[in-house]
């Protein structure tokens, strides 16, 4: 018999029948029913119940490299032995359940031993936005009222003048700082927890005895703040777990998808090296990365910013088996014009979201890593990252879908009135489970607005399709209205995205004095590439109704303007375009 006689069709069972066998009784992903904050819900029936357990977990992979930086590194036993020091640190500093404990660094070691020191001190965890100003730090230390902010030097400059209007904070360590600080409010970290290369002088260090629950608060993540003041999502430890636990769920159902069964999982096979230029600050950075790798025994090689001459000689030096973060990383991978001097046949996956992905880049990541499994996702800060994930075979099958959400997971569209629609029909799509954080920090207005019995408004339209495969049309505030006719930005700048030259792309709203307005491309090309705007709107409109092709094209020079969570900040591509200097 063949091979292609042998492999079975495509997919081998539903999205229900994958489910269902993954979570029968007796298995690692069994499902169950439990109340959470009075909200009956599925539940992973197995999950660790708090990070201090997730710690212990890591304690068999002690001898394992977990954080690379640079020409630093440290193993997971030494990470350990540091984050159960500063967790005692805190304690005898004051630090009692139910504080809030800063943190205000880029992507550097003591970024995890800051994390998991004050959840095993029974703190909660608030990492603030490093790309902030010192006036948006301010608002953060004063809205979350922290006690205890730990920052690394850069941070400290930015954000010293505003430490007299934070009331609440007792204790500010610093790192990195080559001088002595005069000031009794500050304690260089080094002087407590001593630099990376010190951690292998610690010996075992157990982490002090603090009951957690899985529905205790253990971190507040600020939302990105693209309208408005940002918002502190509470999240538990319930989770933060059950996210790792529907990344673990949605990489097992891809085996049974394609007809094979699930790996078991094997604490002796090699390690995995994950790349990360995403901050730790942000939900996929933390969440996704940096707590699964710990669990898992895998290495974290740190970017401080995304760099991809850099990139490829981290994944070729360190073995880097997945990168990723949104999709134009991945694009600036495949389009360098050296990328074949390099050995990256270590490379397994490439995961990405939080933008729009051409088609056409599944196809490339297959070509150019063979032995990979590419994927992409949607979620949010009030997800605790990747809600619904779409990965191997079903998404080359269906590369303009973000994926279904895991068993516990549910979701629907609701139009007005909020009446759930029908399959097919674009509205908002709402999401339930138990990653879903309890609300927004001392904001009971904003908490109200947004969560309903335990689903999450996300202000998201999309759309379902007849296999439970969401489709992210817009976000509600980015549509645009064209003499009374809605234009889905995604819709366009995915059209944009099929051109073979485009790297980058966004529409945004031109005003229009009787129309109100009508949309406008912003696109960066491909290294060697070449396009006009005239192709590139003839190009929309063979996909495309008239209404929707953009008006204008204007070509950037560079990758287009990103927040801290690689999202494109529209918001400041039309303050550049409408500023004469531009």
């Amino acid at each position: 018999m063949s091979d292609a006689a042998a492999k079975p069709a495509f997919p081998a069972m539903s999205i229900e029948q994958a489910h269902a066998l993954l979570t029968q009784p007796g298995t690692m992903l069994e499902v169950g029913e439990a109340e959470v904050r009075g909200i009956r819900m599925k539940v992973w029936k197995n999950a660790p119940p708090t990070l201090k357990e997730v710690f212990h977990v890591s304690g068999m992979f002690a001898g394992r490299d977990y954080l690379v930086c640079e020409d630093e590194r440290a193993t997971i036993g030494q990470f350990r032995s540091a984050a159960a020091k500063f967790a005692h640190q805190l304690i005898a500093d004051g630090v009692k359940r139910g504080d809030r404990v800063a943190i205000i660094m880029r992507n550097v070691p003591e970024w995890p031993v800051a994390f998991f020191g004050a959840v095993l001190a029974g703190a909660i965890v608030t990492p603030l936005n490093a790309w902030w100003t010192g006036s948006e730090l301010e608002y953060g230390l004063q809205n979350s009222g922290s006690a205890f902010a730990v920052m690394d030097v850069e941070r400290y400059e930015r954000v010293r003048e505003h430490l007299a209007k934070c009331p609440d904070l007792r204790k500010v360590y610093v790192s990195r700082s080559r001088e002595e600080i005069a000031d009794p409010l500050i304690v260089r970290w080094e002087s407590v927890i001593g630099s990376t290369a010190d951690w292998a002088s610690f010996g075992d260090i157990s982490p002090p005895d603090v009951a957690l629950g899985p529905d205790d608060d253990a971190a507040i993540f600020y939302t990105s703040g693209t309208t408005g003041l940002p918002k502190g999502a509470v999240i538990s430890h319930r989770n933060i777990i059950s996210n790792m636990f529907n990344s673990a769920s949605s990489q097992a159902r891809a085996f049974l998808r394609r007809g094979e069964a699930p790996p078991a999982p094997d604490p002796t096979a090699p390690q995995k090296a994950f790349l990360i230029s995403v901050p730790f600050f942000h939900a996929t950075g933390c969440f996704a990365i940096m707590i699964p790798s710990l669990m898992a025994g895998n290495k974290v090689v740190m970017q401080r910013r995304w760099d991809v001459d850099q990139a490829l000689e981290l994944m070729q030096r360190e073995r880097v088996t997945h990168f990723g973060g949104v999709p134009t990383i991945a694009w600036q991978v495949l389009e360098h014009p050296r990328v074949d001097e390099f050995d990256l046949s270590s490379v397994e996956g490439c995961a990405y979201g939080g933008a729009p992905a051409a088609p056409e880049l599944v196809k490339r990541l297959k070509e150019r890593f063979p032995n990979s499994a590419p994927s992409q996702g949607w979620g949010m800060t009030e997800t605790s990252a990747t809600a619904v994930s779409n990965t191997g075979e079903d998404y080359e099958r269906k590369p303009a879908s973000t994926g279904v959400p895991s068993a516990t997971g549910e979701v629907k569209i609701v139009g007005e009135g909020d009446r759930e629609l029908p399959r097919g029909e674009v509205g908002e799509l709402w999401y339930k489970g138990p990653i879903v954080v309890r609300g927004y920090w001392q904001n009971e207005q904003a908490t109200a607005e947004t969560f309903v019995d335990g689903w999450v408004k996300t202000g998201d339209l999309a759309k379902i399709d007849d296999e439970g495969f969401v489709y992210i049309v817009d976000r509600a505030k980015d549509m645009l209205i064209r003499g009374g006719e809605n234009i889905y930005c995604v819709e366009v700048e995915n059209a944009l995205y099929d051109h073979p030259a485009v790297m980058d792309a966004a529409v945004i709203g031109k005003p229009h004095l009787t129309l109100g307005e009508e949309p406008l491309a912003v696109v960066h090309l491909k290294p060697g590439m070449a396009a006009t705007g005239d192709e590139l709107r003839h190009f929309v409109a063979q996909k495309l109704a008239a209404f929707k092709v953009p008006v204008e094209v204007i070509f950037w020079p560079e990758t287009l303007p990103r927040n801290a969570n690689g999202k494109i900040v529209k918001r400041e591509l039309k303050t550049q375009i409408e500023n004469p200097a531009f």
